[in-house]
């Protein structure tokens, strides 16, 4: 096997929420329009559905349907991943064949729970949604609070998967993961970041090339910029105009999930902040907070 090189990708890609109408169904005229405005400020691609996107409420066709609206909505002008995380092994697969169908640039998919444990069945797994044509394979190595796989399986994976190029870290600490997978595979494999945001400089720092914001897109991008150009100082001061919001939102998935919602609907992208996850509960509290949060992120991103 020819030795793969890293994945060229560098900058944001969105982890997008799911918008909902009033009647439950999946608003794709402000999936649209969410999409656009990330766009504007220099997202360079799109996962969806994603655990931001409460995947694990939506229906298979209801997940094509929304890959189909984030692909046509970026006009080929970002690149799109699709995830294909399910309950059912089977629908993993299924949507992996509908991103090759639609011709997203990636598929991303977890270890199934009952593999959990199972080497050799997570490479039947993953060898599996690579020979369905993927172009590319990201696994996305997620455990609220855990440590996630076991580096030398990642680095197996790497090995014996060509489509495989792509690794998605949400673990705790994130930052020793980084570090030791990109130790283990030579510096080829590309690493993204999510949940750990707020530790954004440390991973740049580490070699993280992507993070997947959710919102923020603009602040997000100004890191990335500055970062790039030498400018570490500067990025760290946009990084930490972004840390009230961080801390704020990464007290648990569901409150950023229900968060951003209400953000989005208050700028007019999204017609509501309804959800379907069964979240903790966004009480009065978090309200106010959040809306005070609102406001100075109007000042922040204004600058």
């Amino acid at each position: 096997m020819t030795l793969k090189e890293k994945y060229p990708l560098q900058g944001v890609v969105v982890s997008l929420n799911t918008p909902f109408a009033t009647d439950g169904r999946i608003d794709f005229d402000s999936v649209a329009r969410t999409v656009e405005q990330h766009l504007k400020e220099g997202a360079v691609g799109f996962l969806t559905p994603a655990q931001a996107g409460e995947v694990l409420e939506l229906d298979l066709q209801e997940k094509i349907e929304l890959l189909r609206c984030v692909k046509a909505a970026t006009q080929d002008s970002a690149i799109v991943i699709a995830g294909a995380t399910a309950a059912q092994q089977e629908e993993s697969r299924a949507m992996a064949e509908a991103a090759v169908e639609l011709g997203c640039e990636g598929v991303l998919a977890e270890v199934p729970q009952e593999l959990k444990h199972q080497p050799k069945n997570i490479l039947d797994f993953f060898e599996a949604l690579a020979e369905l044509g993927v172009p590319m394979l990201m696994i996305q190595d997620l455990e609220w609070g855990g440590a996630g796989m076991e580096v030398p399986l990642i680095a197996d994976l790497f090995e014996r998967i060509d489509a495989f190029r792509c690794l998605k870290v949400e673990v705790a600490p994130a930052g020793l993961k980084y570090s030791a997978v990109l130790a283990a595979t030579g510096g080829r494999l590309h690493l993204s970041g999510g949940w750990a945001s707020d530790q954004m400089i440390e991973a740049l720092d580490r070699g993280v090339s992507v993070f997947m914001n959710t919102a923020m897109t603009a602040i997000f991008c100004r890191v990335f910029d500055a970062y790039r150009k030498g400018e570490r100082e500067t990025a760290r001061q946009h990084f930490h105009s972004m840390l009230p919001v961080l801390a704020f939102t990464r007290q648990h998935l569901d409150i950023s999930i229900q968060f951003y919602k209400r953000l989005f609907a208050r700028r007019g992208l999204f017609s509501t902040c309804k959800v379907r996850k069964q979240c903790l509960p966004y009480d009065a509290w978090h309200q106010r907070y959040g809306e005070e949060l609102m406001d100075y992120l109007d000042q922040v991103e204004a600058v």
